[in-house]
């Protein structure tokens, strides 16, 4: 299939699409329809062109900017630890606490996604649309690949840079810090295949957000702030957050790196892979091809 932005917008001999035609009754003037189209949501095809543009040129950026946002987000995402640390530590042992705390979790996403910083889980739907758009998939699965590759491994270093530092030097008091050990804990404490269920939902989640940005323009905050909270209040593993938490318990030596990897940093990869290519790029990418009269 060639690329959604050389479609037209459903009508070869001009005028609105079949969806935007005039009806019979109500006539309206031309500000008025314009007004129309203004406060009308957007199609699928404008949002996945948004997004697949956004991933050209995302792949097309050279490997050492990547490398540097990609470092930066991953010591970004170190403030979701923080904000739910230092809420935890500040909040009374109750049922609701968990509900109060995960606004802190939230932090992080809105500094990196806002910031315009690389982070893996967002990449995972940017960068997959123009393979699955274009023609010449070979290259871009190259050019994919790469992202992906320098966008996590400098995640993760941005990520233990962020854990080693806070867990052994005085920035924070011992009470935060206990409780930053006991979110760590939780996020290695499930099991391979529990991590890989939430790892799932995480990445269906997080990619999720990309996908809403485009038609939320006005309400981005609250598109951020809502489901990366969803995510956190549900207890469920990021690879890049949650590698913060349990990195932060390996470097405090309570936890070994083979089974930070085993246990936490494998199946949650596959987990958020899954999720943010399968359950929302391909799917999305399945509802606006009909309507371009792709294959």
């Amino acid at each position: 299939m060639g690329g959604v932005s050389e479609q037209n917008d459903g009508q070869k001999g001009g005028g609105p699409p079949p969806d935007e035609a005039p009806g019979n009754i109500v006539q309206l003037s031309e500000s008025e329809e314009q007004e129309v189209r203004k406060r009308s949501a957007l199609r699928a095809a404008v949002v996945f062109e948004t997004v697949r543009r956004e991933g050209e040129t995302e792949v097309s950026r050279p490997a050492l900017a990547l490398a540097f946002s990609g470092l930066a987000a991953g010591l970004s995402m170190g403030a979701s630890l923080v904000g739910t640390g230092v809420l935890r530590a500040h909040l009374a042992d109750a049922p609701w606490r968990t509900l109060v705390e995960n606004l802190g979790y939230t932090l992080g996403f809105l500094i990196v996604i806002l910031g315009r910083q690389q982070l893996f889980t967002e990449n995972t739907l940017t960068a997959i649309l123009p393979v699955l758009d274009d023609p010449d998939k070979p290259k871009k699965l190259m050019q994919m690949l790469r992202l992906w590759g320098i966008v996590l491994v400098t995640n993760l270093i941005g990520a233990a840079i962020f854990a080693e530092v806070v867990a052994k030097t005085a920035m924070f008091d011992a009470n935060v810090k206990a409780m930053f050990m006991q979110i760590g804990l939780q996020a290695l404490h499930p099991t391979f295949g529990e991590i890989l269920w939430r790892g799932i939902l995480a990445g269906w989640l997080i990619a999720l957000v990309v996908w809403l940005l485009p038609a939320a323009n006005p309400q981005r905050v609250w598109i951020i702030v809502i489901i990366t909270w969803l995510v956190g209040a549900a207890g469920l593993s990021h690879i890049i957050a949650g590698s913060v938490e349990a990195l932060y318990v390996v470097a405090a030596g309570a936890w070994p790196w083979t089974q930070y990897v085993t246990n936490f940093l494998l199946p949650v990869f596959i987990g958020n892979c899954i999720g943010g290519v399968g359950l929302v790029a391909i799917l999305n990418y399945g509802q606006v091809v009909p309507e371009q009269g792709g294959d």
